[in-house]
């Protein structure tokens, strides 16, 4: 226990450069304090104690602002950035050295029965406010960006960003964990740059068809 306690510390001081000393991380990260509400609560679900879990699991989300279902299953070195309005459903599944910003959702898409919600891989990360919605499958060492809305599997090693999200970069090196939520390609401002091309080579076509049109009028008028 104490060795997977370090161990949810230490991530914490690789993940942000903000943390100064154990004394601040122990005291003052919301993240952690979420992740180790959940593990107590979680016990208590494995045991079949719903009321129980759900009660550690609700006085956790008052304190923190975090919001993650008993049920929920999570790795090992899981953080949490900050963590307000974070909220994990109760089928979700999260694998190892997975990462989440502020505002992440992992949920379902309505009323349905069993795994309802997101399976989320090894070394993946979610930016803020990024919505994984559905019983889908995040690959190992993908990124969602921020503001993003998945509905469907993502590749492993893949970038999505969007509504709804779509695919940006794919099977190429092991992605990173150092998304720079700003600098993130933008594949629907790309179709609207490519259809304005497309009109402006359009007037210009039809610019030299009128331009050919009058010309021969009035090579007409002459005869």
């Amino acid at each position: 226990m104490f060795r997977r306690i370090k161990e949810d510390i230490e991530v914490v001081f690789e993940q942000d450069p903000a943390a100064r000393s154990y004394l601040e991380v122990i005291l003052t990260y919301s993240g952690l304090h979420a992740i180790w509400a959940h593990r107590i609560a979680h016990s208590f679900y494995k045991r079949k104690l719903f009321f129980i879990a759900r009660v550690i699991s609700q006085v956790s989300r008052f304190f923190t602002g975090i919001e993650i279902h008993p049920g929920a299953k999570i790795g090992r070195r899981f953080f949490i950035d900050h963590g307000m309005g974070v909220v994990i459903g109760e089928t979700c599944e999260i694998g190892n050295n997975v990462t989440v910003y502020q505002g992440v959702t992992l949920g379902g898409t309505g009323k349905e029965k069993g795994k309802r919600h997101p399976t989320i891989e090894d070394n993946a990360l979610i930016a803020t406010g990024a919505k994984v919605l559905g019983s889908i499958t995040v690959g190992e060492n993908a990124k969602i960006g921020a503001g993003s809305v998945v509905l469907k599997n993502v590749p492993p090693n893949s970038t999505v960003v969007g509504i709804p999200g779509r695919v940006v970069i794919r099977d190429g090196v092991k992605v990173k964990k150092d998304l720079n939520h700003s600098d993130l390609p933008d594949p629907v401002a790309d179709r609207c740059w490519a259809i304005e091309e497309k009109m402006r080579q359009l007037q210009v076509e039809f610019e030299e068809l009128k331009r050919k049109g009058v010309q021969k009028e009035h090579a007409d008028s002459n005869l």
